[in-house]
């Protein structure tokens, strides 16, 4: 009987994502760890194909890349999804605007669907975020994030996403406040004020773990979808 799982090349498979990514495949019987990227040198990764970033080319089949590694090598990865005819999802940040470029110019060929923040919460929060807006567009809005003492940017890149929703839902930015204490994983809230009345609408995360399991979420959605720039509300049917 021919098997239906969903065959997943993990690159960038060393570090915190991709090891909670390969941990998630292990105990999922709908996933099959097609191999493991890493960059150079040794890393235990447990009993499981691994394959060097210099030798991406001989990459055995896969139905998906799922990659969260460094600008430096996201454009080989691309170029192989594309060679191979194969979707790609992507949470690696710090692109370039070319190689946002060529995400665009590759939906053309292949389902793509990059995002800075895999949370599935996070997602129905930003819809709910920019309805919330276009609802009451006159009333003040502040959003509030709250990460662990070592994240350095600010506002967060989930903050300025979830900023983007109440620009789209009413015209203009909310303002932004930045809190750094502690372990917190990530807080996010968003407050629509005016006199008398306040909405707040949260996310809460406690474990990392949300994000990859939102990236095989994803995965296993734009495995049968047609060429396409897709993103995390798509694979959610959220209009």
């Amino acid at each position: 009987m021919e098997s239906t799982r969903t065959r997943v090349l993990v690159h960038g498979a060393s570090g915190r994502m991709g090891r909670a990514l390969l941990r998630l495949i292990a105990a999922d019987a709908s996933l099959e760890l097609a191999a493991a990227v890493t960059g150079s040198g040794a890393h235990d990764l447990g009993d499981v194909v691994q394959l060097p970033a210099s030798r991406l080319e001989d990459a055995p089949d896969f139905d998906v890349v799922v990659d969260f590694s460094l600008p430096a090598g996201f454009d080989a990865v691309l170029a192989l999804c594309r060679q191979r005819g194969r979707p790609l999802v992507s949470g690696t940040t710090g692109l370039s605007d070319a190689q946002r470029e060529a995400l665009d110019r590759a939906g053309h060929e292949l389902p793509i669907l990059w995002s800075a923040n895999f949370s599935l919460g996070v997602t129905v929060l930003a819809e709910l975020v920019r309805r919330a807006a276009a609802a009451l567009p006159g009333w003040d809005c502040d959003i509030v994030e709250s990460h662990h003492v070592n994240k350095r940017d600010a506002p967060s890149g989930t903050a300025l996403m979830l900023g983007e929703s109440v620009e789209a839902g009413r015209g203009r930015p909310p303002a932004y406040a930045s809190l750094r204490a502690g372990d917190i994983v990530g807080e996010h809230l968003v407050q629509l004020a005016s006199a008398g009345e306040r909405l707040e609408l949260v996310h809460r995360a406690t474990d990392r773990e949300i994000f990859a399991r939102g990236a095989l979420h994803a995965a296993r959605w734009i495995a049968g979808e047609t060429p396409g720039r897709y993103a995390m509300k798509d694979c959610l049917g959220l209009d």
